[in-house]
């Protein structure tokens, strides 16, 4: 392992908005006061816009910070390539937009401490803001999951994780459904994506631990509530097969 303590991975599709409004500087004035080392990877998944020539522009005027640039297949692919790439003991993804602020980290960092492999932001009593269509659907994605799956997480949906780096290596190795390779139009967040993750890592015995986070709404055009919720359902019944084939056992 190397001196980095914690890897920040940022994907990153079509963020002109976000870029010109800031988030970026929020993220590196919070990190630049931090007494331990880090680095963030922006991992950019063919953006049209003007993100990836914004993005250099700040990253040659920041230390820190790195820009991976991919095909376009979709947020799942995009972590992932950060993950991988990843140097720090605990790596953490988060999205663009910020919508969990970056100083949230704070509460997931003690937990590791104490055992745990994995630590997931919440945001059960934190949705603030949020449309009751966007609160009444993620309501049905969690029935859905409890009974196709039965996983004992309230939020899996929340953009906000991090992970031991060797844990977090070996789960996304073992993604059977987003593993990279999917060809994807537009924006999309793949939704049965976090839900793999953790079923795997429930399957494999990581420790995870569930931690209320500040959580602010936020609209963008990378979330179809109709399309992501009907994606996340087949992915639901697919990760129950995939468990029932025995794809997720650790070889």
């Amino acid at each position: 392992m190397t001196d980095k303590k914690i890897s920040i991975v940022i994907p990153c599709y079509n963020e002109e908005r976000n870029l010109r409004l800031g988030v970026l500087e929020k993220v590196y004035d919070y990190l630049a006061k931090k007494n331990y080392s880090w680095e963030v990877i922006i991992v950019d998944d063919g953006s049209t816009d003007t993100s990836v020539e914004l993005i250099k522009k700040f990253i040659s005027r920041h230390n820190g910070f790195s820009l991976l640039s991919k095909e376009h297949q979709g947020k799942a692919a995009t972590v992932k390539t950060g993950v991988m790439r990843a140097l720090g003991e605990i790596v953490l993804f988060t999205d663009f937009d910020q919508a969990t602020p970056i100083d949230q980290l704070e509460k997931l960092t003690p937990w590791f401490h104490k055992g745990y492999d994995i630590v997931i932001g919440s945001r059960n009593s934190t949705r603030q803001g949020a449309p009751i269509l966007r609160l009444a659907m993620a309501r049905g994605f969690m029935i859905l999951r409890n009974i196709i799956l039965n996983l004992g997480i309230k939020d899996t949906q929340c953009g906000f994780k991090a992970f031991k780096n060797q844990a977090a290596k070996e789960i996304f190795q073992s993604l059977r459904i987003h593993t990279g390779h999917e060809n994807v139009k537009g924006s999309t967040v793949t939704a049965g994506f976090d839900v793999e993750l953790l079923f795997i890592a429930n399957k494999r015995g990581f420790k995870i631990k569930e931690v209320p986070i500040e959580w602010h709404y936020q609209e963008t055009r990378n979330v179809n509530p109709w399309k992501d919720s009907l994606f996340g359902l087949y992915d639901l019944i697919k990760i129950r097969i995939n468990e029932m084939k025995g794809l997720y056992h650790k070889k």
